[in-house]
């Protein structure tokens, strides 16, 4: 799996005009399962909701989305999968196949929901528009088995 997580103090994905999730102060996590492999949920899970991105009262990164009381928006983005170092069309071929991501990405969302109460995801496959206001902006890119 692949994921780039941004900070953000609101964030919301739509299709076909209705919104079908939306956080407010949080983390929008862009996921890609990759290589038809099992990735390590409980590792993404944790990594995901513990990761300590949020200002304490000193303004350094001390907090996790469970010391906030923050919320998590799941998004797919199989072109996370791209390698980019060949050519300049991006190739999506370790990007894992639809149904064994879908499965992989919705068992990611419910064991993150076993740590936060606000746990929200975009439609599988579909065509979105993801909005987002930017915190910090903290940008970070995780990659991981």
């Amino acid at each position: 799996m692949r994921a780039v997580i941004q900070r953000v103090r609101r964030a919301q994905v739509s299709v076909g005009g209705e919104t079908v999730g939306q956080i407010d102060q949080g983390l929008l996590a862009l996921v890609c399962a990759m290589d038809n492999e099992e990735p390590q949920l409980e590792w993404w899970a944790k990594r995901l909701t513990h990761l300590r991105c949020f200002p304490d009262e000193q303004g350094r990164m001390q907090n996790s989305l469970i010391d906030i009381d923050g919320g998590l928006l799941l998004v797919s983005q199989f072109t996370l999968s791209d390698d980019g170092r060949k050519g300049l069309r991006p190739s999506f071929s370790r990007a894992s196949d639809p149904a064994i991501a879908e499965a992989q990405l919705e068992a990611l969302a419910q064991r993150c929901r076993g740590y936060l109460s606000q746990v929200e995801t975009g439609v599988f496959g579909a065509d979105m528009l993801v909005e987002l206001s930017n915190d910090g902006p903290v940008t970070l890119i995780l990659d991981h088995a």
